[in-house]
């Protein structure tokens, strides 16, 4: 009988049946543990052995599982939960703007824009002039005054020779000096690539603004990370998540040089979180869905590491799918149902009206779309898909209502990443279809990249139904939640905090005060229940991790303050005190004892 079975069967029988077994090696008592269970229970003690959870009920109940040898943690009071699981982030690329030229996400003018990188070049007096200088975490949508425009010119203006690449936080701009331009092999008649746009004046010359795929022309050429440079952001990375308290995650575009890292750091013993990998379907470059398929089944054969164990491990089990950009200007790259909108007025006298555009075609066709969702499915593999604007959902959402109809279909668990804006006519099918939105709550609050970027080119009608959180949930969705990070500073609680309030941070500015749209904000319950059972769900381990019941991993943290009972936006201040993935603790701040 293994270790899972014996305990299943041992909660199963009761308290009596459990103390006749050996003491715990922990015990939590005095707590307000919040299970996460079917009914949302609040307990007060639970008892961890062999890295599983073994109890959970009263402090009565936990008294013949307290041996000699077991340690005795009192909560006085503080909430217990399940670990967070991050549906959807990508740590290497955060991991690694931790230790780069970073613009912090902060909303700049254009000489402040080139004062912060200035100062990266002038700090980093050893590399010579052919040296890339990569700049990371870029608020494009931030700029100030607003709509105000950047281009190769504005780093031109910077007292340096070498090529510039600044790197949006979206992950789907990037802005280049005129050097990286020439680099690039950008001239006035190269073409736009498949799936990436190439920003052009009205000359026709380019900007050095690259959108999507196009950045590949300049990311390319830049030189790989270094084994030690993709061990260091692992490792940042993952101390980054054990302060979370996220405990597994989804890295949601995956590579082998990051799995590499992972897998060295699991070998060394210091993977601290359970690691699951989405290797990226692009079938850009000629590959087919069997050829991709093939190369993402010979990388899960080199890096995933088999069935959960109580230690984190390593799972390769996802594909990753783009079928568009972003929604927000000035990109334009999601796929919408209805034009985006253009002034045909002026500034002062604003004429918003339909423009020519709907925003690219699909970066996968129909047919494709449907032929690599049924390898995938023959190959037992998971999709794992983006989708912002309205038409990029509904295709897709078209292309599993295919799959369904298929014998390996049916067993598939398939989810749409983002959803920033899905037709109402499309929010029950997210339940009818079984699929799994995952949803960055943090994104649906009045901000640079919601107001000023998306309200006028969306109008009145389209912009109320921004970030459709709630409505998902009500129309029957399993709402996952996926930070995006580095798309935003990793900040789980703040991402909570906004997914019950839909309001900025206080310091935000009063243009950005109060709630994003009309649209109510999510229960309390229901957000947690998204980064925690339902992300596991995505991630097919619903049965071991997500909630506190007997036989499942102790994978769980603790809290400074109560998520339930503090006032909402409180919730953004919450400190993990512990964090503990397979009964080991990982992360333990200093005031925990």
């Amino acid at each position: 009988m293994n270790r899972y079975v014996a305990a299943l069967t041992l909660a199963l029988a009761g308290p009596a049946a459990i103390a006749a077994e050996a003491p715990a090696d922990t015990v939590y008592r005095n707590g307000y543990i919040y299970t996460v269970d079917a009914k949302d229970s609040v307990r007060q003690a639970l008892a961890v052995r062999a890295g599983r959870i073994v109890y959970v009920g009263d402090n009565a109940g936990a008294k013949p599982l307290t041996g000699r040898k077991t340690k005795v943690i009192d909560l006085h009071g503080r909430m217990l939960m399940p670990g967070l699981i991050d549906g959807h982030m990508h740590p290497q690329s955060g991991g690694s703007r931790l230790l780069n030229c970073s613009l912090d996400y902060e909303a700049l003018t254009v000489a402040q824009f080139q004062s912060r990188i200035q100062a990266c070049l002038d700090k980093d007096k050893k590399s010579g002039a052919s040296r890339w200088l990569v700049v990371v975490n870029w608020f494009q949508q931030g700029m100030l005054p607003d709509g105000v425009e950047t281009t190769a010119a504005t780093l031109d203006a910077l007292k340096t020779e070498r090529p510039v690449i600044v790197r949006s936080s979206f992950g789907h701009s990037a802005l280049l000096n005129s050097k990286a331009v020439q680099l690039a092999g950008i001239q006035r008649d190269t073409p736009d690539p498949a799936g990436g746009k190439i920003t052009r004046d009205a000359k026709g010359d380019a900007t050095g603004l690259l959108e999507d795929a196009a950045q590949d022309m300049a990311m390319n050429l830049l030189p790989p990370l270094t084994v030690a440079e993709n061990l260091a952001a692992s490792r940042a990375a993952l101390a980054a998540m054990r302060k979370q308290g996220i405990t597994s995650f989804l890295d949601a575009y995956t590579d082998p040089e990051t799995m590499t890292a992972f897998a060295d750091l699991h070998k060394q013993g210091k993977l601290t979180a359970r690691a699951h990998f989405a290797v990226l379907i692009d079938l850009d470059k000629g590959a087919t869905p069997q050829s991709a398929v093939a190369e993402l089944l010979k990388q899960q054969k080199q890096f995933d590491q088999g069935p959960t164990r109580v230690a984190p491990s390593m799972q390769v089990r996802h594909a990753k799918l783009f079928m568009d950009g972003v929604i927000s200007a000035p990109a334009f790259t999601g796929a919408m149902l209805e034009p985006y909108l253009v002034n045909k007025g002026t500034a002062d006298k604003p004429d918003w009206q339909p423009g020519p555009s709907t925003g690219p075609a699909s970066y996968f066709s129909s047919e494709a779309l449907k032929a690599t969702l049924s390898e995938l499915a023959n190959a037992h593999i998971d999709p794992h898909i983006h989708v912002d604007g309205d038409r990029a959902v509904r295709e897709s959402l078209d292309a599993i209502e295919y799959l369904r109809s298929t014998p390996a279909g049916k067993e598939v668990r398939p989810a749409l990443a983002h959803d920033e804006i899905v037709a109402p006519a499309d929010y029950p099918r997210f339940a009818k279809l079984d699929v799994t939105p995952v949803l960055s709550f943090q994104w649906a609050k009045p901000a640079p990249d919601t107001v000023g970027a998306l309200k006028d080119y969306m109008g009145p009608q389209r912009y109320a139904l921004v970030e459709p959180q709630a409505p998902l949930l009500n129309a029957g969705a399993r709402i996952a939640f996926g930070s995006d990070w580095p798309v935003d500073p990793l900040d789980e609680w703040f991402a909570l905090k906004v997914g019950v309030t839909r309001t900025a941070a206080p310091n935000a500015g009063k243009e950005y005060a109060g709630t994003l749209g009309t649209q109510p904000g999510m229960p309390r319950a229901a957000v947690l229940r998204a980064i925690t059972l339902n992300a596991a769900y995505t991630l097919r381990q619903e049965d071991l991790t997500g909630s506190l019941e007997p036989g499942k991993l102790a994978d769980m943290i603790v809290l400074d303050r109560n998520f339930f009972t503090i006032p909402a936006e409180d919730i953004a201040n919450i400190k993990v005190l512990q964090t503990v993935v397979g009964g080991k603790i990982v992360y333990q701040a200093k005031g925990m004892r």
